[in-house]
């Protein structure tokens, strides 16, 4: 078994142009991919889990279908289908990258494998991301839509992928890149980062925290602080980092440890 095994997310506001439909950020996905790359080269005890958002991809059809409220209609199971069909083009990008830059990468999306009851996974077969894991392999998972108990249909994101994941697997760190460095004091205005937040001084500060900006159906950073610090919670080894990987040799350095933008702790 690896020593260390680490959950990092590519938001989807990183690795496409979110208010440009379906476009992907090829060079950034390049770029990222040779820094993952070069990392886990001098680094043979880490075991890393990619996990992605949709970005211009998923969350334009599903705002269009209303799909992560549920899925019940014709109508609404069409929409199902083309957000699967939308993230799976946005993940052939990401593998691609990570197969170019030399990577084992294989996917994982959720809509094959997961079962969720409102939105929280309640069925995976874990047992085939341990064999790549076991094998050096890179497993990749993503945000996508699932086959839901209550709902019919929803969409997860990384996060509650990571979330299910995390009480599988020893995971000692979550790393959130994006295109925000990190949680603001004062946003929209962005003069003030917060370093570091701790679970106790949260409740504090929470108010300040807003969501996004673009059109994001999990609902932005207020949604993605609450739900790593209920992970926090219940893992308490556990740190999460919330970045931006926008500039050359940040993810780089959020691998090796650094704080780089807000980290989030017990």
């Amino acid at each position: 078994m690896t020593n260390e095994i680490i959950l990092l997310k590519l938001g989807g506001s990183l690795i496409t142009d979110k208010d440009t439909p379906f476009t992907a950020r090829l060079d950034k996905l390049t770029e990222l991919a040779n820094e993952i790359k070069t990392v886990l080269d001098h680094a043979p005890n880490w075991s890393l889990i990619l996990g992605h958002g949709s970005g211009s991809f998923g969350h334009v059809a599903a705002k269009k279908h209303g799909t992560r409220n549920g899925v019940q209609t014709v109508e609404q199971w069409y929409g199902f289908a083309e957000v699967r069909f939308q993230a799976a083009e946005l993940n052939r990008y990401v593998v691609k990258s990570l197969i170019e830059a030399g990577l084992p990468a294989i996917p994982f999306p959720p809509s094959a494998s997961m079962i969720s009851d409102n939105r929280k996974v309640i069925q995976h077969n874990v047992s085939t991301i341990q064999k790549a894991l076991d094998n050096h392999l890179l497993p990749v998972v993503q945000g996508d839509v699932a086959f839901d108990e209550s709902l019919g249909g929803t969409i997860l994101s990384t996060e509650d992928v990571f979330t299910f994941l995390i009480e599988k697997f020893n995971c000692s760190r979550i790393l959130l890149a994006g295109i925000e460095a990190g949680v603001w004091e004062d946003f929209p205005a962005r003069t003030k980062l917060v370093k570091q937040i701790q679970l106790s001084t949260y409740e504090k500060m929470r108010a300040g925290i807003k969501g996004s900006v673009s059109t994001d159906v999990t609902g932005g950073m207020k949604a993605k602080v609450e739900e790593m610090f209920s992970l926090i919670q219940k893992n308490e080894n556990l740190t999460v980092q919330i970045f931006s990987a926008e500039e050359s040799g940040f993810l780089t350095r959020a691998l090796q440890g650094e704080n780089v933008g807000t980290l989030l702790t017990i």
